[in-house]
C-alpha cells in the first residue's frame, strides 16, 4: 500500500493561468507559497524564514473556479497529489518539474477583503433584532455577569 497525498496552506503567488484543451477541458496553473517561520535555536543561532514555492495544476471545474475567484495573494487550503514529469529543454538537457495536482481547494481569503466595509454593517443589524426581542439592553454599565 502507498499514499500520495499533499496538504498545503499558503498564499497564491500570481493569478492563475488558464488554458482550454481542444476538448474544452480547462486547466489552470499557478504557484503557491508556503513559509516556515524564522526562529532562534537555544544556542542563539537564528534560523531565517524559509519559503517554498509549489506549482499547482487544477483541472475542469476547479480550474474554472480558480479562473473566476483566485487571485494573487489569496490564502488557499489545498489537497492533492505530487506528480513529477520531465521534458527536454532547448539545449537538449533533460529537465524535471514537480507539480501538485489539486483534488480539493478551499478559499480562505474572505470575500471583499479589499473593501471590508459592506460586510460589517450587514452583520450588525442581524444581531440588533435578537437583542431587542429578548430582555432590554442595559446601557448603564451594570449587568449580572460575574466578570
Amino acid at each position: 500500500m502507498s499514499v500520495n497525498k499533499v496538504i498545503l496552506l499558503g498564499n497564491v503567488g500570481k493569478d492563475p493561468e488558464v488554458r482550454y484543451l481542444d476538448s474544452g477541458i480547462a486547466v489552470a496553473s499557478f504557484p503557491l507559497a508556503t513559509s516556515d517561520r524564522a526562529y532562534t535555536l537555544p544556542n542563539g543561532t537564528q534560523v531565517p524564514e524559509r519559503t517554498e514555492w509549489h506549482n499547482l495544476v487544477l483541472w475542469r471545474g476547479l480550474a474554472e473556479t480558480a479562473e473566476k475567484y483566485v487571485h494573487k495573494g489569496d490564502k488557499l487550503y489545498i489537497e492533492g497529489k505530487i506528480r513529477t514529469r520531465s521534458y527536454d529543454d532547448q539545449a537538449g538537457a533533460k529537465r524535471y518539474i514537480t507539480e501538485i495536482f489539486v483534488d480539493n481547494m478551499e478559499m480562505l481569503t474572505p470575500k471583499g477583503t479589499s473593501a471590508p466595509g459592506p460586510q460589517t454593517p450587514a452583520q450588525a443589524p442581524a444581531s440588533q433584532p435578537s437583542q431587542a426581542a429578548g430582555a432590554p439592553a442595559q446601557n448603564d454599565g451594570t449587568d449580572d455577569l460575574p466578570f
